[in-house]
């Protein structure tokens, strides 16, 4: 089989982390079956569809590399053979009017002239007999006189599709196995509005018969939706494709994942310091795990790895505290000078001016902490001492300066270290454990006060390094100020 799948999102908002799970088993199992994943837009929502969305889909797909084979790109230009891949566009051409007018001369739909009013009036009245909302069918047998009347008066029909009330619609799911619905509990669902466009029961069925999708992955919520567009392939005579629906995501309470959980915008990742493989590493195991339940994979082992026998029938949860465990399993695994590129925004959006330094010695403070970090956005902070003046935390200097040898000290290490020959991260710790031996002193005793002296913390990356980093000048110069804040 000629393996075709796509990730077909609305813009009406942000790319959000279903979204982009959706996306990604959509793109590994081809990937790993080596078939196409076709990006399509479904923009027939007129009132909620806008191009900020748009963008917003683009912006996540390509932050997570889910590079599409066949779509709409950035530039406006497409590609692929199945032209065009907006919805929209494809109404304007008349794609889906030339099926509405095949189903309407068959009998197998129907203009339906009722009124929002009358909806709205006709499903408060079925719930009140403790009824199915549904829609009644009664303008299934208008008389063409009735048609007339009800044009004449400017009503705008929508079309409905006349579904059978006979047999079954089901399918068996390659996540969920046999999955079967009465007909009789089916509606007559609309499938052109009265704007003209179709609806997303019948556009989607439309676009992948002729995109040839073979295989239709997508989110559990879409389960109620799969029956009726069963029933509109059988009644064009076609056949339907394989479904798989994925479990939804749930927050750590167990309710569908939202805001309250944190950013659902995957591009909201990108702004808290996510690396874009971490993300993707960890929305694979939402909902998906192989058979020895690994955690981390190397760049292209997903692809290798996906089989969609792995997927769980049951909800996934999303862990924030796991995704950023995994981040900074991440950053450990990225080289320096990349991870220097990737801090650099956060850096500069901190107000942190680098200055002159140069590239070398950038990367070399920014490895001091590399074991630390868990998400970019901790990098600024963790070294603004090296480009900015000195913020103390009160209680270390409460805590180090305050003790009685402390003053001396500091005046002590400022002399030794203006007279260093080579101020390197060796000579630097072998002078101050020199100097401790002269005075009779623990090393603790120097290293302490030191630290404090030049990054105002009592905590931070190996001392002597960190003062290498610096430089001889700064060193020197923050020892001798700090000396006034010592008792």
């Amino acid at each position: 089989m000629n393996i075709r799948v796509r990730f077909a999102p609305s813009p009406t908002g942000f790319l959000h982390i279903g979204g982009v799970r959706t996306a990604l088993f959509n793109y590994l199992f081809a990937r790993h079956n080596n078939g196409t994943f076709i990006l399509r837009i479904e923009d027939t929502d007129e009132e909620r569809s806008t191009a900020a969305s748009v963008k917003a889909i683009f912006d996540g797909m390509e932050w997570t590399k889910l590079n599409w084979d066949e779509g709409p790109m950035r530039d406006g230009s497409e590609l692929g053979p199945h032209k065009p891949y907006l919805q929209s566009a494809r109404a304007d051409a008349g794609i889906y009017k030339k099926y509405i007018d095949q189903l309407l001369a068959e009998g197998k739909a129907y203009k339906c002239y009722c009124t929002q009013e009358e909806l709205e009036s006709a499903r408060q009245e079925a719930i009140a007999k403790k009824l199915p909302p549904r829609y009644s069918g009664k303008c299934k047998h208008l008389t063409d006189a009735q048609r007339a009347e009800f044009e004449a008066r400017g009503r705008r029909p929508a079309v409905r599709f006349n579904m059978p009330k006979e047999g079954h619609a089901g399918w068996n799911d390659l996540i969920r196995g046999e999955v079967t619905f009465a007909s009789k509990d089916l509606y007559d669902l609309v499938i052109q509005k009265t704007s003209g466009y179709p609806t997303y029961n019948f556009a989607c069925v439309i676009d992948d018969h002729m995109m040839e999708i073979s295989h239709v992955i997508r989110g559990d919520d879409h389960i109620s939706n799969t029956p009726a567009q069963i029933q509109i392939y059988r009644a064009l005579g076609w056949t339907p494709p394989e479904f798989a629906h994925l479990s939804m995501i749930h927050g750590p309470d167990g309710t569908k994942l939202s805001k309250r959980h944190g950013a659902t915008s995957v591009i909201e990742y990108e702004k808290q310091g996510y690396l874009s493989a971490a993300v993707v590493n960890y929305l694979a195991l939402l909902g998906w795990s192989t058979p020895d339940s690994q955690q981390l994979f190397a760049p292209g082992e997903l692809e290798r790895k996906f089989d969609i026998k792995g997927c769980q029938k049951s909800p996934a949860i999303f862990d924030p505290a796991k995704l950023e465990w995994m981040n900074g399993e991440y950053i450990r695994m990225t080289p320096v000078a990349k991870l220097t590129d990737l801090a650099m925004p956060f850096i500069k959006e901190a107000g942190i001016n680098i200055g002159g330094a140069d590239r070398a010695r950038l990367e070399g403070i920014i490895s001091l902490e590399h074991e630390k970090y868990k998400r970019l956005t901790e990098v600024p902070g963790l070294i603004k001492f090296f480009f900015s003046d000195v913020e103390f935390d009160a209680a270390a200097v409460e805590k180090v300066f305050k003790k009685p040898e402390a003053k001396s000290i500091l005046e002590g290490m400022a002399e030794v270290y203006s007279n260093i020959a080579s101020f390197t991260e060796a000579e630097l710790e072998r002078a101050a454990r020199g100097y401790a031996e002269l005075k009779n002193l623990k090393t603790g005793q120097i290293f302490h006060p030191v630290r404090v002296a030049v990054s105002g913390r009592t905590h931070g990356p190996t001392l002597f390094k960190m003062l290498e980093y610096m430089g001889r000048d700064t060193v020197v110069k923050r020892l001798k100020e700090a000396v006034k804040l010592a008792a």
